[in-house]
């Protein structure tokens, strides 16, 4: 039985109501509030920069354009920040990633992980993290390539729209599930195959994620909240398979 696809989008809700209970919402607190930093800076840059280059190329004759291309400038800045968010956020938030992991599963269960080192843990699983996130993207490109191929093929480019969000939903679930499921010591390959014996499931949940990470402004919060519900997903449909192992 593969899992049923509605019960996996019910575990992202679960996940959103579990981010805010205490001890647990200091590892989204924390960093949400370097994301913010990191982004604001950028902005001021962009815009200071911007500035900059409309002294430098636009005549005193010209200076009325300031109103047309601001809000260009503006708009432009917006559309980059909503696409690259969530690849900063993951690399800047992946050390703590497994520590909200390990938050939500220890409210849950009352036990940590078997891979538990507290704060530690981010000075630990810094490298490993970016090598984790490494290999995720390398697993996204390989396949991502040919589904691309997909669209510019006639006939077939009507269902690879459909494809490409199946396959976009698979890859958050690989995504957040790494988390919980790398703190039981499981490698990226073990994960796969796991998640795959119940892949309806996952996939429901991933596409639930999914379309949380295009609702502009919630999308801020759309990484914690499926780390959480990805936490929950592995508990009660792996973790006691995973304890008798």
């Amino acid at each position: 039985m593969s899992g049923n696809p509605i019960a996996g989008a019910s575990y992202l809700l679960r996940g959103l109501t579990l981010i805010t209970q205490a001890g647990i919402r200091q590892y989204v607190i924390i960093p949400l509030m370097i994301n913010t930093v990191l982004f604001a800076f950028l902005i001021w840059y962009g815009a200071n920069q911007f500035s900059h280059l409309i002294e430098w190329l636009l005549p005193d004759w010209l200076d009325w354009l300031r109103w047309l291309l601001w809000p260009l400038f503006v708009v432009t800045a917006l559309l980059i920040l909503f696409y690259i968010f969530s690849l900063v956020a993951n690399l800047v938030g992946a050390p703590f990633n497994g520590l909200l992991a390990e938050a939500v599963e220890r409210h849950l269960t009352g036990q940590n992980p078997k891979q538990s080192d507290g704060f530690g843990k981010i000075a630990l699983d810094f490298i490993p993290s970016l090598i984790s996130e490494c290999k995720k993207v390398l697993y996204f490109l390989i396949r991502a390539v040919p589904l691309l191929i997909l669209f510019l093929i006639p006939g077939i480019n009507i269902v690879a729209p459909f494809v490409w969000i199946a396959f976009s939903a698979w890859m958050l679930a690989l995504e957040y599930a790494d988390y919980p499921m790398g703190n039981h010591g499981l490698l990226f390959s073990q994960q796969r195959l796991k998640l795959q014996e119940k892949r309806m499931m996952v996939l429901g949940f991933g596409g639930a994620a999914l379309l949380l990470t295009l609702i502009p402004v919630v999308n801020f919060l759309a990484m914690p909240t499926a780390i959480a519900g990805a936490t929950v997903m592995w508990v009660e449909e792996f973790g006691e398979e995973q304890g008798k192992q």
